[in-house]
């Protein structure tokens, strides 16, 4: 395996009509010897609202390569903080240890590699009573394939991102200026 250093990866997956269950994983993959391996030994501490965790699969069952979580939002409730370390954490793992099954990421060599991953959870999810977990588990499951599978592949190319500069504007800018 050649070392993999810095990687970096996004990707968003759009939730089920009527549902706030949209993922937006964040991902940076890197050896435990260089500088994702430092930032992920320095994610070992609390920071108040934004818990970070081991991303497990279930109990006893951390993934491999270690993988550090962390939420984009901060926690204010103990139902918000079930659902991060409940469905989404399982759906993320799941997602890791399929980019294994699937040859996205390096079987051999996992331990020298080590990965963190911002989650975007919407605090609505928490507050709805008729959240669906399963699309939230869906969408946090593909988004976190996508982007592991983006990092590692480079994508988007600069090739891309300057071929497409003028007909992708972010969502918010709908209205803000024309292309």
């Amino acid at each position: 395996m050649s070392e993999i250093w810095f990687r970096t990866g996004e990707a968003t997956v759009l939730a089920a009509e009527g549902q706030y269950t949209d993922a937006m994983p964040e991902v940076l993959i890197g050896s435990v010897r260089g500088p994702v391996g430092q930032a992920f030994a320095s994610m070992m501490g609390q920071v108040q609202g934004h818990t970070r965790m081991f991303v497990v699969r279930d109990l006893n069952q951390l993934v491999r390569p270690a993988t550090m979580m962390t939420t984009k939002v901060t926690i204010h409730t103990a139902e918000y903080a079930e659902l991060l370390g409940g469905v989404v954490q399982a759906a993320t793992g799941d997602a890791i240890i399929d980019c294994v099954i699937e040859g996205v990421l390096p079987k051999d060599g996992l331990d020298e590699l080590c990965m963190i991953i911002m989650i975007w959870l919407d605090e609505r999810c928490a507050a709805d009573p008729n959240v669906d977990r399963k699309d939230l588990y869906r969408t946090n499951y593909e988004a976190t394939k996508l982007a592991i599978a983006r990092a590692l592949k480079g994508e988007p190319t600069i090739d891309e991102l300057i071929a497409n500069r003028k007909t992708v504007k972010h969502y918010a800018l709908e209205d803000v200026i024309e292309y």
